[in-house]
């Protein structure tokens, strides 16, 4: 499910789920997370992380992987390894990242973005919700106003207003990301471990008050979240009670 691959000091890891659009499983999250720590350990300077076929994610797996135990867990680790890898992640969005897909692009350093990609959190389309880190660090990006509009509409960003608001550093595709990865494995790593430390020192990992807390765990519990699962089962649209 996830290929690796190595090219001088630059490592590429592929999400291989096409048949499902690369959607989040827990096995492909520990995938992730071992590759990039691999990658570490193999004294790699940039990763390159993309999706096999014309999907970057399609998000967790809808199918009933996202609703199993510990899967919350195991993508949290996977976006915290990213995140606090010494070196340089760049994500290669290659199609639509959806949902986890656009967590999986956040977590990275930098984002090379396909012409015809787009991000979209759409939770509130299944009664769940994203966490704090990823409503902050969305902000950070794009600034508060497309924020909302993501997470409060379910609006998408196609990738031009992606690159407009500074969530995408540059169009291009995987084969650009790739140059840019080994353009950068020529800098100074300590230089670069340094400064992604204090990028990611913003505020994005301050801990949830007990009210966010709340919201975040009553989301997913609610029978909102249990009538979403079931239109999605049935093909129709999902009729939200608020409890």
């Amino acid at each position: 499910m996830i290929g690796y691959s190595r090219d001088g000091h630059v490592v590429t890891v592929e999400l291989q789920r096409e048949e499902r659009r690369n959607a989040l499983s827990t096995q492909m999250c520990v995938g992730i997370r071992e590759s990039v720590e691999q990658a570490v350990e193999d004294g790699a300077r940039a990763v390159v992380l993309t999706g096999r076929g014309t999907s970057f994610c399609a998000g967790a797996d809808l199918s009933g992987d996202v609703y199993a135990e510990g899967f919350t867990d195991s993508l949290a680790e996977m976006l915290r390894t990213i995140e606090n890898a010494p070196i340089p992640v760049i994500a290669a969005v290659n199609g639509p990242a959806i949902g986890a897909g656009t967590q999986l692009a956040l977590a990275s350093d930098l984002r090379v973005v396909a012409p015809g990609a787009r991000f979209g959190v759409p939770a509130a389309r299944l009664g769940i919700s994203v966490d704090r880190w990823t409503v902050r660090r969305l902000a950070s990006l794009v600034g508060g106003g497309p924020a909302r509009a993501v997470f409060l509409a379910a609006e998408p960003i196609h990738a031009e207003e992606a690159f407009a608001r500074g969530l995408a550093n540059r169009i291009g595709e995987l084969a650009d990301a790739q140059a840019w990865a080994h353009e950068i494995a020529q800098l100074a790593p300590l230089s670069l471990r340094a400064m992604k430390m204090f990028l990611n020192d913003d505020g994005t990992r301050d801990e949830s008050t007990p009210e966010q807390t709340a919201a975040l765990a009553a989301a997913w519990l609610s029978e909102d979240a249990q009538e979403a699962r079931r239109a999605r089962a049935e093909r129709r649209d999902p009729v939200f009670q608020g409890r």
